[in-house]
């Protein structure tokens, strides 16, 4: 029995423990990703001001809820690999390369820029995933990467042509 007589969690996996820990640190890495790129989007979502300002504060909200939503599925993931997930915004943070922005002011151009950036590192990162993950023979994780990786393409995209000029 673990701490406090209760039981550790054994969630059973045909992937190898080795591999399976190597799933789940890739994970939890874009899974702070994910979270720090939310928070971030939500931000500018907040923040963003000028002329665009209805069309840019729709387009982050719609992506910002993109992002929200895989969060759930990659912690799944992690669990159905036999292993745990983040377990607090101190996690978060120590898992995180996604840099924060507390800046008082950035302008809607510069937002769009940064999270365009954002997006082409977390598709990095999913294409990092997909290498470890098809390694370890994780057919589920992999397929699930190949949409992530289309969504936050897609909001680079969008935010690359919103700031057109």
């Amino acid at each position: 029995m673990a701490k406090g007589g209760k039981a550790k969690l054994k969630t059973p996996t045909d992937i190898g423990s080795n591999a399976a820990k190597t799933v789940a640190d890739a994970l939890n890495g874009i899974l702070a990703d994910s979270y720090a790129l939310y928070i971030k989007t939500k931000n500018f979502h907040w923040h963003v001001s000028g002329p665009h300002f209805r069309d840019y504060h729709l387009m982050l909200d719609e992506q910002a809820t993109q992002i929200l939503a895989t969060t759930d599925e990659i912690a799944e993931r992690v669990r159905k690999t036999g292993n745990t997930t983040l377990r607090s915004i101190g996690d978060i943070a120590r898992r995180q390369s996604i840099k924060d922005n507390d800046d008082e002011f950035v302008s809607a151009a510069n937002m769009l820029a940064e999270l365009r950036e954002d997006n082409l590192a977390l598709v990095a990162s999913l294409r990092e995933a997909k290498d470890i993950v098809d390694e370890a023979k994780d057919n589920a994780t992999s397929g699930i990467l190949d949409d992530w990786t289309d969504q936050a393409e897609q909001r680079a995209w969008f935010l690359f042509e919103a700031s057109r000029t």
